[in-house]
């Protein structure tokens, strides 16, 4: 065959129609190079991971964001509530009983005199503290309890099932009505301990599908072949892959459990006075909505925002999590 002449400064590339083009040598690298490595690596070179790729498709997301800054206002002024709010909540004048919005009160002033904008800024600390806190110890009890259960089944997974159908069987409502109305304490711990009672069967059986899903994969065939503990495989292999879908509900139940706390306060067993929260403030201002509708409507539209951001973020981080709406 006759010898091919040598291009030391070009290359031959197909243009994908038949023909070819000349490249100078540094353009034909350039072309064999993906741009940040080869597919499912990120721009090192290294694997991506599920994480990874969820948070690439959070931050570009404008509901997780939206959401996300409404959630950290909220903290802020939970944790800070006199930045932005002046006096006391619990300061009232009843002289200015049902008043519109005026100086130092651009909300008004609800039927007992008291400012209804610093009630709604520092009612946010309860309704956060009492969300934030259930979602921690639901989804703790309910992944451990479900996690256990998927992994060793038998008779443990069998007794499990039957309690959490037990507790499926309980009215949230009619639950907190009987068993809070017995407590006198003013502090957000006994609300918080019943929907940590009555919420984790939900996290629960979300874990145990999971584990049961993921025990099922070769790495943990693998661990468990060279002889890995069960505590090592549950920690290290079944955790890290089974987490995600415990994380998408606790997120969405959060804004749940801040609105049942704001229900059951507002029935009159959930928070008290002198504690102050959106639930009692709805309540109070409840009789006067005719005459006073301002002292209803701040509070209650505090916590429709507040539901709805994490509904909205929660949301978001199921479809980033979720690898089949890729």
């Amino acid at each position: 065959m006759p010898e091919q002449p040598h291009q030391p400064e070009g290359a031959i590339a197909g243009t994908g129609m038949g023909g070819a083009m000349d490249l100078g040598a540094s353009e034909a690298v350039t072309l064999e190079r993906a741009p940040g490595g080869p597919a499912g690596t990120g721009p090192a070179g290294r694997p991506r991971s599920l994480w990874s790729d969820a948070w690439r498709d959070l931050r570009r997301n404008p509901v997780f964001l939206l959401s996300a800054l409404v959630i950290l206002f909220l903290v802020f002024i939970s944790l800070w509530p006199s930045a932005i709010a002046s006096g006391s909540p619990l300061t009232c004048d009843l002289a200015k009983s049902q008043d519109g919005p005026g100086p130092g009160a651009p909300f008004g002033y609800d039927g007992q005199g008291c400012n209804v904008y610093t009630r709604t800024v520092y009612g946010a600390r309860a309704s956060v503290t009492v969300g934030l806190c259930a979602t921690l110890g639901v989804a703790l009890l309910g992944s451990v309890l479900g996690g256990l259960a998927g992994y060793f089944g038998g008779t443990w997974d069998s007794l499990l099932s039957r309690l959490t159908d037990i507790f499926f069987a309980i009215p949230v409502v009619l639950g907190g009505l009987v068993l809070l109305s017995v407590v006198t304490s003013n502090t957000v711990w006994p609300v918080v301990g019943f929907m940590v009672l009555l919420g984790w069967p939900q996290i629960s059986r979300i874990a145990r599908g999971a584990v049961i899903t993921a025990k099922q994969n070769d790495y943990v065939q693998a661990a468990r072949a060279l002889g890995a503990s069960d505590s090592r495989i549950l920690l290290r292999h079944i955790a890290p892959n089974a987490v995600a879908p415990v994380i998408v509900v606790a997120t969405i139940a959060l804004g749940t459990y801040i609105a049942l706390e704001a229900t059951l306060s507002y029935l009159g067993v959930g928070l008290k006075p002198p504690s102050v929260s959106w639930g009692i403030d709805i309540s109070a201002a409840s009789p006067y909505i005719r005459n006073a509708p301002h002292a209803l409507l701040w509070p209650a539209g505090a916590l429709a925002l507040t539901v709805l951001a994490f509904i909205m973020l929660g949301d978001a981080v199921r479809d980033a999590l979720d690898p089949k709406l890729r």
